[in-house]
């Protein structure tokens, strides 16, 4: 066996370990969300303001699991990022191993702020717009199916997206982007984040303008955050030559 056959067996075994922490993982935070998903359950549905609506006897069970998966998904987030970093970590520098190591609980910390606003703000605001338009004509009962499936596509994305600063900062950091790259493409950008946000959202311009509005703030901000992250780069580059 060569050298590099070797190397390749390495990685896909340190892969394997890492995945099965992963997977470990997420099962023991499944059921440890399985012990309080009926509170969880009664406090994800205040804002509805009415009992949710079954169709069949074996939908309660894809209602809690759905509901402990996503929690699951969210306690197992930084163990994944963990994971993901102690992977690569033999792959980088000193230097860019540092920096990835701080952004780490950064990533957590914006994904837990987007998970919080979608559930916060955007939700209850784009639940209550759609009520409104509804109230005069039409009685509104909710199954608890797409109650949830609507909640999670308004909670779960824009977490994901939150990071996206803490994301550009480390790219910055370590030399694969720079401001004017991002300066650029600002048009680029907004289209994509124009179309993610109608894509998370119900079929009505307000309740993706609502999204849209932080997104585009958040690009601006992660500009901002590249030019102060690229500047110290090449003040570091420029005192080590």
């Amino acid at each position: 066996m060569t050298v590099k056959e070797m190397n390749l067996v390495d990685h896909l075994e340190e892969l394997r370990k890492r995945l099965i922490i992963v997977i470990s993982f997420f099962i023991l935070a499944l059921f440890g969300s399985f012990a309080f998903v009926e509170k969880i359950y009664d406090w994800l549905i205040i804002a509805a303001d009415q009992n949710l609506t079954i169709l069949g006897p074996s939908d309660i069970l894809w209602i809690y699991f759905m509901i402990a998966g996503s929690c699951a998904i969210i306690v197992t987030t930084p163990m994944i990022l963990y994971q993901v970093w102690k992977f690569v970590e033999p792959a980088v520098n000193e230097k860019e191993r540092k920096a990835v190591f701080l952004f780490l609980p950064l990533l957590f910390i914006c994904f837990t702020g987007g998970i919080s606003f979608g559930y916060f703000v955007l939700f209850p605001s784009v639940l209550s717009f759609l009520q409104t338009l509804a109230a005069d004509q039409l009685n509104t009962m909710y199954t608890a199916e797409k109650y949830f499936k609507f909640l999670l596509h308004l909670t779960l994305p824009i977490g994901f997206l939150f990071e996206m600063p803490i994301i550009i900062m480390l790219l910055t950091r370590i030399g694969i982007i720079n401001p004017v790259m991002l300066a650029k493409t600002r048009k680029i950008g907004y289209l994509i984040l124009t179309i993610v946000s109608t894509l998370v959202t119900p079929p009505d311009f307000i309740s993706a303008l609502i999204v849209m509005a932080p997104l585009i703030l958040l690009y601006e901000i992660s500009i901002s955050i590249s030019k102060i992250m690229y500047r110290k780069r090449l003040r570091v580059l420029k005192e080590a030559s």
